[in-house]
C-alpha cells in the first residue's frame, strides 16, 4: 500500500478543505529514557482513568479543536444526536482540523475525528468508522492496549519512580501514553470483533450499518501509504480486509438494511 497520504490529500483538495486545518496532528513525542525504579506500581482502574484523561486534555489543548459554530462540529453533532453512552461509558465526541486523516476513541469514551477524515466520507461512512472505534472501547480493547503501554518497560519504570501520581507526570511519560492512545494496535481478531460491536452499536443507535462496510471499501481503495497512517493501522491485509468488508455487508443485507 504505497502513496496514501499523497492521495489522501489529494482527495481532501476535490473536497475543498477548510484553511485552518493545514497543520498536522501534534502528537507530544516522548523525549529522554526513563530512569530505572525499584518501587512496584499499583494501577488501579481509578489511576489509570486519570492518566487517560490527562492524555486527552493535553491532545485537547494542544490541537485545534472545531469550535461548536464550526460546520465540521455541526456536521458531528447532528451525526451523533442522541448518542451519549456505549453501554455504561459516557461519550464526548470533538473534531481536530489537521490534515492527519485519522479518528480513534479513548477508554473514557473520548471520540477525536480528523477533519480530512470527515472531508473523504459521507455522513454514512463517517459513523462507520466512529461506530468500528467505539467497538474497540466497549469491548475493552483500548483500556488493554493503554493498561499495557502503561505497564511495559520504561513506561511502567517511569511510573513507579512518580510513585504513579499523575499530577508529577513528566513530557515524556505524558508523551507516551498520548501517543499509545492514538497509535494503538489492534490484532486482526480484536478488529473483526469491534467490526461486530462497532455493527451492533450503529444498529442500536438507530444508524444504517452499512456505512461501516462503505467506510472500510473506501479506505481500502486508497491504496499506498505510509506504514503509521491510518488505513494501515485498521488493514493490515487485504485479504482480511475483504472478508472483514464481506462479513459486514452479508449481516446488513440478513438484517434487512438497504444500501445507502
Amino acid at each position: 500500500m504505497k502513496h496514501l497520504f499523497v492521495k489522501a490529500l489529494a482527495i481532501m483538495a476535490l473536497v475543498c478543505m477548510a484553511p485552518q486545518a493545514n497543520a498536522q496532528f501534534n502528537l507530544k513525542k516522548a523525549i529522554g529514557a526513563a530512569q530505572k525504579a525499584g518501587q512496584a506500581l499499583t494501577l488501579t482502574d481509578e489511576k489509570m482513568a486519570e492518566y487517560v484523561k490527562e492524555s486527552v486534555e493535553w491532545m485537547d489543548n494542544n490541537n485545534p479543536v472545531a469550535d461548536e459554530n464550526d460546520p465540521y462540529t455541526v456536521r458531528l453533532r447532528r451525526l451523533t444526536q442522541g448518542i451519549t453512552h456505549a453501554g455504561k461509558i459516557p461519550l464526548n465526541f470533538k473534531v481536530y482540523k489537521v490534515i492527519d486523516v485519522n479518528a480513534f476513541a479513548c477508554p473514557d469514551g473520548s471520540v477525536r475525528v480528523f477533519s480530512s477524515l470527515m472531508d473523504i466520507m459521507d455522513d454514512d461512512e463517517l459513523m462507520g468508522v466512529i461506530g468500528h472505534e467505539i467497538g474497540h472501547v466497549t469491548l475493552h480493547h483500548s483500556k488493554n492496549a493503554f493498561k499495557t503501554q502503561l505497564m511495559t518497560g520504561a513506561m511502567k519504570d517511569a511510573l513507579s519512580s512518580a510513585g504513579g501520581t499523575v499530577a508529577k507526570l513528566t513530557d515524556s511519560q505524558l508523551g507516551t501514553l498520548t501517543e499509545g492512545l492514538v497509535n494503538a494496535k489492534y490484532s486482526q481478531k480484536q478488529e473483526i470483533q469491534a467490526d461486530d460491536s462497532g455493527y451492533d452499536f450503529l444498529v442500536q443507535n438507530g444508524r444504517n450499518p452499512w456505512g461501516m462496510a462503505k467506510a472500510f471499501e473506501k479506505l481500502q481503495s486508497m491504496e499506498g501509504g505510509n506504514t503509521g497512517s491510518y488505513i494501515q493501522k485498521m488493514f493490515s491485509s487485504h485479504p482480511e480486509t475483504a472478508k472483514r468488508i464481506k462479513h459486514v455487508s452479508e449481516r446488513a443485507i440478513k438484517d434487512g438494511y438497504e444500501r445507502p
